[in-house]
Order: structure tokens, then sequence, then C-alpha cells
């Protein structure tokens, strides 16, 4: 089975991605967080810094684009490939309003006529492999119907569906039943993306859908950055694996941001996923989240580590820090 790492925006940079290839590797490819295409800007320091090829090291990366302008997306497609790039991502998932309000990402989904003149010109005019991440509607899951007959006049390498609603978001569970419905009529190659936070999770839906051979996991790596060891070969998360993770990750973050107000913005995003893996994990939560100085930070993590153990709860999704 293949197995990727989704992208999302803010967490899962290149350093995120270095650190978990490094200390856990498992995953055929890591997507990179969406890169706002541009007709005439320059990729900012980050979009750079995201797509360089010595920093995507041993990875098979594929860079994502959101935008819903044709032009737009071949200009950034074509500035993307000179880095060696063959395979580019259009983001149809994004459920984020500020994303959607543009109708962008998901939001794109709700004018399919659009949508169709879009494809049909960077089909025609893109020089790479084009692949789709999509949700399954804004509104109504009987839109996917529609949303495939489109999809299906293209040649799309590859449909990565998340079963869920833009509305949804990531609440309640995805529509499996949609899903059935689109492996049986899809021309292209499918994988299945949502709520895959456990190897059992995952087993589930090999076993639900024998077919699918290919799955994308996001928060489940949060909260676990060796998910896809574990569903390749069963072997679970070890504390102390874990803390090597966090310090490389950390360490990462400190060469490579000024201030200590900017790393540990970054360190409390992770630690909202991997805080509900430990044990008595609260009053930890709450001290890192407190934390302005990175001596602070490094003492409150250092206590956690030295005093709590990993829970047995597989499906963690994650908290509000």
């Amino acid at each position: 089975m293949q197995i990727y790492l989704a992208p999302l925006e803010g967490i899962t940079g290149h350093a995120y991605r270095q650190a978990v290839h490094e200390c856990f590797g498992g995953f055929d490819k890591y997507f990179i967080p969406f890169i706002r295409a541009k007709q005439n800007l320059r990729f900012s320091s980050r979009e750079t810094k995201d797509i360089l090829p010595e920093n995507n090291k041993g990875m098979h990366a594929v860079p994502q684009i959101l935008t819903r302008n044709g032009e737009d997306f071949v200009h950034t497609a074509e500035q993307i490939r000179e880095y060696g790039y063959k395979e580019i991502n259009l983001n149809l998932g994004c459920p984020s309003r500020t994303v959607v309000s543009k109708g962008c990402g998901a939001g794109f989904l709700d004018d399919p006529v659009a949508l169709d003149r879009f494809l049909d010109y960077i089909f025609r005019e893109c020089h790479m492999e084009i692949s789709i991440k999509t949700r399954i509607g804004m509104e109504d899951s009987s839109e996917f119907s529609d949303l495939l007959r489109i999809y299906n006049r293209y040649p799309v390498k590859e449909l990565i569906i998340h079963p869920r609603l833009q509305k949804e978001f990531y609440k309640g569970v995805p529509h499996l039943d949609v899903f059935e419905a689109a492996l049986s009529q899809a021309e292209m190659p499918v994988c299945y993306n949502g709520d895959i936070f456990s190897g059992k999770d995952a087993e589930h839906i090999k076993n639900s859908f024998p077919d699918v051979d290919c799955i994308m996991t996001g928060r489940g790596v949060l909260s676990n950055p060796a998910l896809a060891r574990e569903i390749r070969t069963g072997q679970k998360l070890t504390k102390k694996e874990l803390k090597d993770f966090h310090d490389r990750l950390y360490v990462s973050y400190r060469q490579n941001m000024s201030g200590d107000r900017n790393v540990l913005f970054k360190m409390k995003e992770i630690w909202a996923y991997l805080g509900p893996a430990f044990t008595e994990n609260k009053k930890y939560l709450k001290k890192i989240k407190k934390s302005e100085k990175c001596a602070v930070y490094e003492s409150v993590v250092s206590e956690l580590f030295a005093t709590q153990e990993l829970s047995t709860d597989t499906n963690n999704k994650g908290v509000l820090l």
C-alpha cells in the first residue's frame, strides 16, 4: 500500500517533513503545503525553502498549488518545474473560510462550470503531471457525482478524495458511501484521505475498499509521527523516539527562525496534537501554552518526557491549545 503525507498549511513545512522522514520514514510521497499561484511575483522565502531540492532530500515531494486562475496555475507550475519536479497537485480540498471566500480550495467546487473551464485550460497548457486533492462538495454529498464527471474528462494523474463536505471541516465522519461510489466511477487512480489516526484505521479502509492501494494521512501524523511505520509494520511509537523527533524538529526551528516567539508558536501548534498522546498531559500543555521563552519551554517539555508515559489511545485527534 502506498502512504502519502498530507499537506497541512503552516505545519508540514520542510523542517517537519525532514524530521518525519529522517526519524521514521514510511511515506511514499510527501505533499508540500500549498503555494498560492502568482502571475508575476516570485515565491516567498517560505515557499522557496519548502520546494528547494536540498530541503527534500531522499523524499518524493509533490508541491501543491492553490488558485482558481488557469494562467496563474500554469505560470507557477512552470516555475516549480524548474526545480526538477514532474508532478503538481491542485488543491480543491482546503475548507478554510479564508480560502473558500476567495473561491479557492474547496470553495472552487461551488462553481462547477468555472472549474471545468479551469481544468480544461491547465491540462492543455501545463507541462507537468497534475493530481487533484478534493473534498466531495460544499453543502451536500450529492454534489460529487457531477464533480467526478468533470474530473473524468481530464488525464488526472491521481484523485485524492477526502470524503467530507467543506462545511464539515473535520467534524463528523467521512462519507464512505460517496467514496465507494467514486471508486466504481473514477477513470483515474484514487487515493483515500480522512481520519486515519492508527494502523487499525488504515486496516479498516483497506478491508472496506480492497481495490484501494493508496491512503493519505495528515492530522494522524501530527499525533503520531511514526504512523506510516505503524501502518506498514505494526511497530508502535516509543517515548524515546518521540523525544528524539521533538528535539530534532525543535532544533531545526531554532536554527531557521528568529526569536523565541516564532519558534514557540510553531512548537505550540505541534503540541496541540502531540499533547494528548501523554498520560496526565493537561498540566504540561497549559505550561507549554503559557511559555514565552525557549528556556521555560525546554524545562516544561523535559519534565513532561521525564514523568509521563505515552497513552494507549490510538485515536488521538489533538486538542486546542
